[in-house]
């Protein structure tokens, strides 16, 4: 009789400790706790297994279907105090609740480090993670994305699902609009460093300029927000730009009173539009134009492709979606003086 073959004895628990140059108590947390292991030690022990073709029995616990189980998804935002979330929040939290599931939102006050901890601590009790202007590094964000169903909203992110706004298109529409009025200089009131959005925007207004023939400069700000805007002013005031498309509606809404508050008048002297046109864009006088984006729809879709991707769905990652902007014309721009 001719003896069989031996079949290759499978991979277990301890080759993939070995490899990996860790514990097998560690390679458990990693599968089944993976919020108790930091990503690179969890990244180093998933491609080991991937390698050696571990298959651990608790991989991931699936995500809650139907109602027999609520469900809780994790929602991670850069600065609460920031209007602009309010609408992003709402549609998250309504499509969630939707589906049955309970969301967890994290403040993580524009700071990667503390994003990354709020993320850790809060990994083995959701089911999925929604990061909202996410400041951690891409390489961290896909090693997230191995451990927990994630999408990104308001960054693209290589082989992660993401959904953003057509920054672009309401870049140039902003742009356009100046231009039509006549201002042949334009500032970029920019935002934080670290944000993928302001890289997009900035990126087109520089090419906005080009293609219309309009001069444009970049001012700094300290910081996304109102006092940001207002600290700002002494560089507009002082600059040649007549035109000043700001990051988002805070920074624009800062400058503006402190503008009005140095003796210059708004749009008389400045014209000025923000972006994401939040609740305060319409309360003040004169209003704020603003680049609108469909911010409760960006929460909703998010969660909703949060929720297909758990379930099965086939994602390319390589295609962010993609939701329109327009311009929403207030009393905050007019033809320059002269």
């Amino acid at each position: 009789m001719i003896p069989r073959p031996e079949e290759p004895r499978p991979a277990t628990i301890y080759d993939v400790a070995r490899i990996a140059g860790v514990s097998a108590s560690t390679v458990s947390r990693a599968f089944a706790r993976p919020g108790r292991v930091s990503f690179a030690t969890a990244e180093r022990i998933r491609k080991v297994a991937d390698e050696i073709g571990y298959q651990s029995v608790s991989v991931r616990r699936p995500m809650a279907q139907g109602r027999s189980r609520r469900g809780t998804i994790a929602l991670v935002v850069a600065d609460i105090s920031n209007p602009v979330y309010f609408e992003m929040i709402r549609g998250a939290e309504e499509e969630a609740a939707l589906n049955g599931y309970t969301m967890l939102l994290a403040h993580t006050r524009e700071s990667g480090v503390i994003e990354r901890e709020a993320i850790e601590r809060s990994m083995d009790i959701v089911d999925g993670i929604v990061l909202s202007s996410s400041r951690m590094s891409d390489a961290a964000i896909r090693a997230m994305a191995k451990q927990k169903p994630t999408v990104v909203m308001n960054r693209g992110v290589k082989g992660v699902a993401s959904v953003i706004t057509d920054n672009v298109r309401g870049v140039r529409r902003a742009i356009e609009h100046f231009r039509e009025l006549g201002h042949q200089e334009v500032s970029y009131l920019a935002g934080p460093e670290a944000s993928w959005a302001d890289s997009m925007r900035w990126g087109a207004v520089k090419q906005a300029g080009l293609e219309l023939d309009v001069r444009i400069t970049k001012v700094e700000s300290a910081a996304p927000t109102m006092d940001g805007g207002a600290r700002a002013a002494d560089k507009v005031a002082t600059g040649k730009a007549t035109a000043v498309l700001a990051y988002n509606d805070q920074l624009a809404l800062g400058l503006m009173r402190r503008l009005q508050a140095n003796g210059f008048g708004v749009p008389e002297d400045f014209s000025i539009i923000g972006f994401d046109n939040s609740s305060g864009a319409s309360l003040i006088v004169p209003g704020l134009s603003s680049v609108a984006a469909p911010l409760h729809a960006l929460g909703a879709t998010a969660v909703r492709s949060l929720l297909a991707i758990s379930r099965g769905a086939v994602s390319t990652h390589e295609q962010a979606v993609v939701l329109p902007t327009r311009l929403v014309l207030r009393g905050s721009t007019a033809r320059p003086r002269g």
